[in-house]
């Protein structure tokens, strides 16, 4: 039994379901649907639908999403040639390591909803990955399918779960200058500087791992921030900052300075080009390793467990923002692009209001002539 449609065409079949065949737009020929149904109007249903998403130029061939998701995530990462090449290394490690292994022998067409919600409970299950590593992993698959709807691959995405590519920022904390100066007390003096350095510097790991003597001003009391060392996945590699706001000069204390100068006569890489900072062997500093062996077990000396290094640039912020430091200075001072980063300070800035108040009191009481007291 068939039904003729000006469109298609709907037939049993010897098993009792329906098969529906439709014309293909560019070859003109009657193709099969990619299912049959179980009954005659589901398949009437279907071919309508068909026929409309035609006609509105919304059809995809379902040829098409049959490419494997694999061969279209590669096509993808080849054309993000805009990227920074650290992130890319970062995408090609999220890729390999947590998309690619779930969804590379899939068809694109066959990826749902229910898919990627499984995939990213099972993530989050992996009590390994912290939830921003969940975060970039989904975020790199939700790029990937994206790049099928432009394509035309899919009509729309299955990667529909609100917030799951959102990272969310840790917990601020600022140590103060006397929980700095404990933990320093907790260090062999050769990791003293790089310590104070973060803390009163405010540049960031990567900066202060970075750091060649070239870029160190003693006289002038400066530090120029021109490089950073970034390490990704087990990978050393220098590369500028990552904003142009990045790249700047930092004044230092001038006991800094000393402790600075008395460290690269100890420690640091010879000549204009060494680093600064080094682990005992001389090589460039690992974060890990440092945490690790250094810095863990003199917090916890310090009872200080839990302090994370990069909240010793919280500390000098926040140090920056007590002495009246603008909103402006601060972004300079910190290498921030945008003012979002370093409002976060803004409660120590607005704090600086009651000061200007009182010193406004003081000597406007100073310049009126004094008033009888009453009685």
């Amino acid at each position: 039994m068939t039904g003729r449609r000006r469109f298609g065409a709907v037939r049993k079949l010897k098993s009792g379901r329906w098969q529906v065949r439709y014309r293909d737009p560019v070859t003109d020929q009657l193709r099969p649907a990619p299912q049959t149904f179980g009954t005659k109007t589901e398949a009437g249903r279907w071919l309508s639908v068909l026929e409309a998403d035609m006609l509105r130029g919304t059809w995809v061939d379902p040829a098409d999403g049959e490419m494997h998701f694999r061969e279209l995530a590669e096509r993808w990462f080849a054309t993000e040639i805009h990227l920074r090449e650290t992130t890319k290394l970062q995408y090609r490690y999220v890729l390999d390591k947590h998309v690619l292994p779930f969804f590379g022998d899939r068809p694109i067409g066959a990826v749902t909803v229910l898919d990627v919600q499984t995939w990213l409970a099972d993530r989050k299950a992996r009590t390994k990955l912290s939830s921003n590593s969940v975060a970039k992993a989904y975020k790199v698959l939700r790029m990937v399918m994206e790049t099928a709807v432009d394509a035309g691959l899919v009509l729309r995405s299955p990667c529909r779960v609100k917030g799951a590519a959102t990272e969310r920022l840790p917990e601020m904390q600022a140590a103060t200058p006397e929980e700095v100066a404990a933990i320093v007390a907790n260090v062999e003096s050769r990791w003293q500087a790089l310590i104070l350095m973060a803390a009163y510097s405010g540049l960031r790991w990567g900066e202060l791992a970075g750091l060649r003597q070239k870029h160190l001003d003693p006289l002038h009391k400066k530090v120029r921030v021109v490089e950073q060392l970034l390490e990704i996945n087990g990978h050393l590699m220098f590369a500028p900052p990552k904003t142009s706001a990045g790249v700047r000069a930092v004044a230092l204390p001038p006991f800094l300075v000393e402790m600075i100068v008395e460290h690269i006569a100890r420690y640091s890489q010879p000549g204009p080009d060494g680093l600064v900072f080094v682990m005992p062997e001389g090589t460039p500093l690992r974060r890990e390793n440092f945490r690790r062996r250094v810095w863990c077990p003199a917090t916890r000396a310090a009872g200080m467990d839990g302090l994370r290094f990069h909240d010793l640039r919280h500390t000098n912020a926040t140090l920056a923002a007590e002495s009246g430091a603008s909103l402006r200075s601060l972004m300079a001072r910190l290498g921030h692009a945008s003012a979002a980063a370093a409002i976060r300070y803004q409660h120590k800035l607005e704090g600086q209001d009651a000061k200007i108040a009182d010193f406004l009191d003081e000597i406007g009481r100073a310049a009126l002539p004094r008033r009888e007291e009453a009685g």
